[in-house]
């Protein structure tokens, strides 16, 4: 009597033998790939801009970066010395952001900051970490574009709310 279905690996044909280690290569391929991007979501940290949190672009419920300049006269120290209150904007939108820790020394009002954290219900962003530039002449690229087209969205809503200009006087042609 023939055997219809081998029954152990040692009685099949090597070519079915190759199929079963193909299929079980590629089960395991698909399992690491899985695990890696797993990991990968959930340690990436988001950018994004006051604007665009504004805009509700940015995750509800989980952590993300942001980042801007710290808005003149906005920093505030609670009683406890490690808590702080301070706006985060890019000079067109703005968003108050409270920390606890101990901020980097070259955190100061005015200069480029990224806070990573999760904005609350209430509108406020509780940072879990605060970064300040290194330098005076460094700002995150996407920052920095994020600033140029906020400055272009207010230059472009003062022009439309300027009154319209008087007629220009005819030029004298000679």
């Amino acid at each position: 009597m023939r055997k219809t279905k081998p029954e152990t690996l040692t009685d099949m044909k090597p070519r079915h033998k190759r199929f079963v280690f193909i299929i079980a290569a590629v089960a395991g391929l698909a399992v690491a790939v899985g695990l890696v991007l797993n990991a990968l979501e959930s340690n990436v940290s988001l950018y994004f801009t006051p604007t665009q949190v504004f805009n509700n672009e940015a995750p509800h419920g989980r952590s993300f970066r942001i980042g801007g300049l710290v808005e003149e006269g906005s920093v505030k120290r609670d009683a406890d010395g490690l808590t702080v209150n301070f706006v985060i904007t890019d000079r067109h939108k703005s968003i108050q952001v409270i920390y606890k820790g101990i901020l980097p020394d070259l955190f100061t009002e005015g200069k480029g900051v990224v806070a990573q954290g999760r904005v609350e219900a209430d509108g406020l962003m509780r940072a879990d970490e605060v970064l300040a530039k290194h330098d005076e002449n460094y700002m995150a690229p996407e920052a920095a574009d994020a600033l140029k087209k906020a400055e272009a969205a207010n230059a472009a809503a003062a022009a439309a709310a300027a009154p319209a200009s008087a007629p220009a006087a005819p030029s004298s042609a000679k």
